[in-house]
């Protein structure tokens, strides 16, 4: 089983490696990543989508010219087929506790960002009442976190699920404190960037990236972290 932390980088890896060059994912791609990762797409189900998406695009092209595959959104259908596919061959799935130890997760790294996390948080000019909260609660996380002696007994799935409800209160809160402006030239910029892939994705898929993309937009206009581990630094 593949490092379950590794989500991001393994499908941004196979994604250039079958483009045939280095091509850095936009902030559409990684909303999209996001989706498939909150939906419980397994990891294997994405890689597989990527190579099949290719594996035709490749066909096709031999009979005919084609324009260069220019974002992941390409793949999404043969992704979503993929994972329906494995959903119905799966006789079982990998315990929480399999996943955990092969996580390879220090803890003091994962505390570690947790408490930067927090720090920027501090730094916040936006709602500035949720920030102080949300970092509060990261310390608090971090200390729970060494506090635990047997390193493996630590819960990086339950941890996650804390963090994820964290940034959805935070966005929340960012919502509500932008400026109504800020949140429709958002909301503009990922209808641009999904018209060349909305015939590719169902529209609840849509709607899903398209918020991914705003509240991802937000965090980098305010200069705030995202919390989630898929985003710690590999250093």
């Amino acid at each position: 089983m593949r490092n379950y932390f590794n989500y991001f980088t393994e499908i941004e890896e196979r994604f250039q490696r079958r483009r045939g060059s280095i091509l850095l994912l936009s902030t559409l791609d990684w909303a999209l990543i996001e989706t498939w990762r909150e939906a419980g797409i397994p990891l294997e189900a994405v890689l597989r989508g990527i190579d099949a998406a290719f594996d035709k695009y490749e066909a096709r092209q031999r009979r005919g010219r084609m324009r260069r595959v220019n974002g992941l959104a390409w793949c999404a259908q043969a992704v979503m087929a993929a994972a329906e596919e494995m959903k119905e061959a799966a006789t079982g799935t990998a315990s929480a506790n399999a996943v955990r130890r092969e996580s390879g997760f220090e803890q003091e790294r994962v505390a570690a960002h947790l408490e930067a996390a927090a720090v920027a948080l501090d730094a916040a000019t936006v709602a500035p009442e949720a920030c102080a909260a949300t970092a509060k609660r990261l310390r608090e996380l971090a200390s729970e976190l060494r506090s635990i002696e047997d390193q493996k007994a630590a819960d990086l799935e339950a941890l996650e699920r804390s963090l994820t409800v964290l940034e959805e209160k935070l966005f929340a809160a960012l919502t509500a404190a932008a400026p109504e402006d800020l949140l429709v030239g958002l909301k503009e910029h990922a209808a641009r960037e999904l018209a060349p892939y909305r015939s590719r994705m169902g529209a609840v898929q849509l709607r899903q990236v398209e918020c991914q993309f705003v509240h991802k937009q937000l965090l980098v206009h305010y200069a705030l972290p995202r919390l989630s581990l898929f985003y710690m630094s590999q250093q």
